[in-house]
Parts: structure tokens; C-alpha cells; sequence
């Protein structure tokens, strides 16, 4: 999930017990940097609790069904049994780890999950990116009969609306990060008879298009309850406005004539971070609400980047100074030291112990290895999933979160 904000920069956290005023103004400042997500939304348009929040664990689960959605992309069905299916129960908007072993090496990646939630079963789509080790591999490996290590649903890019009765949503997706939008798309519009929602959808060409029919489907379903625009930016279509790429012009044209924000109470984004930054720019400039505003991000770091891997080797040498790492995972406390030299993550630190530390992206997006900062000191490189009051009770991304202080203690169990 590529680029960094210049807005970002890094954090300094300290545990909330010991954050002062400067820490309380700085917050606001980081809170408009952060995923501003939460759960919400049921059947009947009224609000609905989520699924209480649990530790991420992986289970082996058998391929369903896998069917092509493009040329470059499929949607994997897993097959969830009952006793795992409270495990794998999720909000709309979510995502899943997938694991494997590829060429004697472990790799993990994050995919949105793309179906309305329904017992039994799991869909996420996987889209071949150029060089994806992951990616490329799925294409051709994953069929019925397999099996493949799932991790239970996590995220927060999820309704917050009270209502859906009379609710207008609007999307605007890139690409791959239709994904979560489908699901959304499909929820808002089965659970109530009055909601809309409105697609801003950019592609390449026509080809590129993933969920095709199940758009035409869902246009089929709700004629005059849902709306999709397609933008291609290298195909030329008959209105002007949807062809070619999505700058600051072209978007105030598609919000002004197709969308009109001020009908909206709800948007998600999702897509690379050029494109997301300028919506959440735009949409900030004509007046529409932060809080209303939800975002995702499918790649981080910069463009051409290979995703991190987390576990790199590092090796402690005893003439050096250290820092001390403790950890509380599943009721166990471990430790592990750390080179000051190495600027070592804590995840990276604690998976040399603990090899089940929990983990997707190792980018600072899905927000799998969030634990509480209980004692110490750290700096967080990168923050796209954790919320404002999250931070604010001491939760870091330990994928991110580099020790400044001598001892630092996290707690992946609260």
C-alpha cells in the first residue's frame, strides 16, 4: 500500500500517561494526517457495533473458487468453516494477510475484502503488480483445492454514518483500490431502500477495469440509487471530463457536475497517495469535513520500492550499546536488545524471539502489529491506520516505531 505526505514527517511518542500539552497540541497537527476510520452501518439503516476487536491470528484456510476479473487480475474465495466464521466476521471495508511460502522465503501481503460480509466465506481480488513477488505468484499458484494462511479481518476503513436511510455516499477509487469499495458500494445500497452512492472510478483503459459486470450488476440492481463515472486516462471516451488522468482541474469538474459534495455524507478514497492527497486537498478547499472524509492507501514508500519484509537479521555485538525492547503478547512477556546503531523496529526486534508477532505490510498502512507503548520512548516513521484517540492511549505501529529511550515496553494484548 507509495509516497510519503511531507506533512508526515515522524512522531515522538511517549506513553499517554506522561504526554503533556505539547505533545496534546502536536496531536492535532498529526490528527489530520491519519486514517480517519471507523466502524459502522447495518441492515435496516440503523447503526451497528462492530466485531469486537481481536488479536490478528492466522488460520489455513481452502480456496473456493478463484475467477479472473481482468487480465492482470483474479478474486479469491475462501472457504471460512463455522468454527472459525466469529473469527472471520468483519465490517465492510476490512482486509485480511494473506501468507506464503514462495521461492523458501516467507511473504505477507494486506487485500481489501471485496464482498458484502457473509458467513462462510471470504473474497479479496489481487491485482498482478510489475515485480510483485506475492502477486505475480497468486496469478498462478492459488486455485480450488489449496490452501492458503488467511489472517482474521482487521482495518478501519469502514462507515461511521448512524443511518443509511437518506444517506448519500460517495467513492472515489484507482485501480486495484476498487476493492474495498465494492463491498462498501454493495452494503450501503442492500441496507437501505432510500441510501445512494456514487462512483468515481480511474483506470487506464477499459480493460483494466476490474469488477466489470459486478458493477454493471449492482447499476442493474439499483438503477436509480447508484451512480458510477469510469475515468480513463488513456482511452478517450465521448465526455471530456472522464478522459484522461485526475488533476486538481478535472476532479472540481467531477465533483461539481456529477457528484456534488454538498449532497455527501460520507466519503471513502482509495487508491495511490497522489491521487488520495488530492482529493482529501480538494475536498478540504470547498468545504467538506475531515471526520467525513475516509481514506486507504494501497502502496507506501516511494514509487519502484520493493515492500518491506519484516525480520531482517540483525546482529547484537557486545562491545556496543543496546536498548532493551519488552514485549506482551498472548499473556507472555518477551524481551529481545537492540543495536542503537541498527535503528531496528520493535516488530523487527521482537519477530528474532517471537515469530508469531503479528504483521501484514510492514508499512505503517494495515495497522496489524498496533501495540500500546507502556513504558520508553519511541519515534513512529509512518502512521496511515491508527486514529487520533488511538494515539492518544499510547497504541503505535511497531512496524514504524523506532526505541529512543534505553527500555521500551509494548503491549500487543490491550
Amino acid at each position: 500500500m507509495a509516497h510519503v505526505s511531507p506533512g508526515h514527517g515522524l512522531w515522538h511518542l511517549r506513553p499517554a500517561s506522561a504526554v503533556g500539552s505539547a505533545e496534546t497540541a502536536d496531536s492535532a497537527r498529526i490528527a489530520d494526517a491519519l486514517l480517519n476510520s471507523v466502524v459502522g452501518g447495518s441492515s435496516g439503516g440503523s447503526a451497528a457495533t462492530a466485531p469486537a476487536r481481536h488479536r490478528a491470528r492466522f488460520h489455513t484456510l481452502a480456496v473456493q473458487d478463484v475467477r479472473p476479473l481482468t487480465q492482470e487480475s483474479i478474486e479469491v474465495t475462501f472457504a471460512v468453516p463455522e468454527e472459525l466464521a466469529d473469527e472471520f466476521s468483519y465490517l465492510a471495508g476490512q482486509h485480511v494477510a494473506l501468507r506464503a511460502q514462495i521461492d523458501g522465503r516467507e511473504v505477507r501481503r494486506s487485500y481489501s475484502l471485496c464482498r458484502p460480509p457473509a458467513r462462510g466465506s471470504v473474497s479479496v481480488a489481487i491485482k498482478q503488480d510489475q515485480g510483485g513477488r506475492f502477486s505475480t505468484w497468486a496469478q498462478t499458484a492459488l486455485a480450488p483445492g489449496g490452501e492458503l494462511d488467511v489472517m482474521s479481518p482487521q482495518g478501519a476503513f469502514t462507515s461511521t454514518l448512524a443511518a443509511l436511510d437518506g444517506a448519500h455516499v460517495a467513492g472515489v477509487a484507482a485501480g486495484s483500490g476498487i476493492t474495498p469499495l465494492m463491498a462498501l458500494a454493495a452494503t450501503v445500497l442492500s441496507r437501505s431502500d432510500t441510501s445512494r452512492f456514487t462512483l468515481v472510478y480511474t483506470n487506464r483503459r477499459a480493460t483494466d477495469v476490474m469488477f466489470l459486470d459486478d458493477l454493471a450488476d449492482l447499476k442493474d440492481r439499483y438503477p436509480s440509487r447508484f451512480v458510477v463515472h469510469h475515468v480513463l486516462t488513456r482511452e478517450q471516451r465521448s465526455a471530456p471530463l472522464l478522459s484522461g488522468r485526475i488533476d486538481e482541474e478535472r476532479l472540481r469538474g467531477i465533483l461539481d457536475a456529477l457528484v456534488l459534495p454538498a449532497t455527501v455524507d460520507e466519503w471513502f478514497l482509495c487508491g495511490p497517495f497522489e491521487l488520495v492527497q488530492l482529493c482529501r486537498d480538494t475536498l478540504a478547499d470547498i468545504g467538506v469535513e475531515t471526520a467525513h472524509v475516509r481514506y486507504e492507501l494501497f502502496t507506501t514508500g516511494e514509487p519502484g520500492q520493493e515492500q518491506p519484509e519484516a525480520g531482517r537479521p540483525v546482529i547484537v555485538r557486545e562491545d556496543e550499546p543496546t536498548r532493551l525492547i519488552e514485549f506482551t503478547l498472548d499473556g507472555q512477556s518477551g524481551s529481545v536488545e537492540t543495536p542503537v546503531s541498527a535503528d531496528e523496529s520493535i516488530l523487527n526486534a521482537a519477530l528474532r524471539v517471537r515469530p508469531d508477532v503479528p504483521f501484514a505490510c510492514a508499512g505503517g498502512v494495515c495497522g496489524t502489529c498496533r501495540a500500546r507503548l507502556v513504558d520508553g520512548s519511541v519515534t513512529m516513521t509512518e502512521n496511515y491506520a491508527l486514529e487520533q484517540d488511538e494515539l492518544d492511549r499510547g497504541y503505535v505501529l511497531t512496524c514504524q516505531s523506532h526505541p529512543t529511550s534505553d527500555r521500551v515496553a509494548v503491549d500487543y494484548d490491550v
